[in-house]
């Protein structure tokens, strides 16, 4: 397995106060879990509260993500940034190509449409030894890493607003 690179990132834009959705899927419950509380822990340490969203597997975050999102703005309590979790491991069949793809897909129509600062925590692995190495927090932390990229995301999204 490949070591994890996490260049440090230098943009300090305060985020602090921001609203966060995580959407996750619970097709692999413990998975999820573990991929769950790396992403909590980060939006906290960056002071930006949360809503969780649960759905039945990967293919229904993008959608889920859509309909939250219009439903917060709607309620003028618009999200800030989007974390989607879940994990898709290999089958016999295409359906692993599909999933991983296909979810990906949607979630970067939805964050580049949209503007909108997404973190993709995703799982797309071969094996459930895989998946549990990269959803805990003790080792590649990938909830925790989705989390990071949509704070990131959000930071540039705000300091270029104020340029």
């Amino acid at each position: 397995m490949a070591d994890a690179r996490r260049a440090p990132l230098k943009d300090t834009t305060d985020v602090s106060g921001a609203r966060a959705l995580i959407v996750e899927a619970r097709f692999y419950d413990d998975i999820q879990d573990a991929l769950l509380e790396g992403a909590v822990a980060e939006l906290k340490a960056a002071g930006l509260s949360h809503d969780v969203v649960t759905v039945p597997g990967a293919l229904e975050i993008p959608a889920a993500v859509a309909v939250a999102v219009d439903a917060a703005a709607s309620h003028g309590k618009p999200y800030d940034a989007v974390i989607a979790l879940g994990c898709v491991i290999r089958g016999d069949t295409i359906h692993f190509e599909i999933v991983s793809m296909e979810s990906s897909r949607a979630l970067m129509d939805l964050a580049v449409s949209r503007k909108l600062p997404l973190g993709n925590g995703i799982l797309t692995v071969n094996t459930e030894d895989q998946a549990w190495a990269r959803a805990r927090a003790s080792e590649l932390n990938k909830g925790g890493d989705a989390a990071r990229a949509a704070i990131a995301m959000l930071r540039i999204k705000r300091r270029l607003a104020r340029a």
